[in-house]
């Protein structure tokens, strides 16, 4: 099989593309955690509390809550605008549910 510099190239590509898409996660859910630990905003800790209550492990709650995050991060930077507050906290109280249109990739 003759050496192929693309098929190099796009391995690479691949797992950078992996590497920040795992490390913007992870600084997210540390995000959220932070959020919860000093109950600011209120909404994080209380949504965190009430997924709990119902059954749902640590790590399923915190990614939820980290891909609302993420959608306000995009919308910030998408429209140029602040942080809306109301919007992330009514979309944190209303987990497990997500925002309509909007789904988590295992639920696709």
């Amino acid at each position: 099989m003759p050496f192929n510099w693309q098929d190099i190239e796009n391995d690479m590509s691949d797992n950078i593309e992996n590497d920040e898409e795992e490390f913007a996660e992870a600084t997210l859910i540390e995000a959220i955690e932070n959020q919860i630990e000093s109950d600011n905003p209120p909404a994080a800790k209380a949504t965190y509390n009430k997924l709990t209550l119902v059954g749902i492990e640590r790590e399923e709650i915190l990614q939820m809550m980290a891909h609302i995050l993420a959608l306000e991060i995009d919308g910030i930077l998408a429209e140029d605008r602040p942080f809306n507050t109301a919007w992330y906290e009514a979309a944190l109280r209303a987990l497990p549910d997500m925002p309509p249109g909007v789904r988590l990739a295992e639920d696709e």
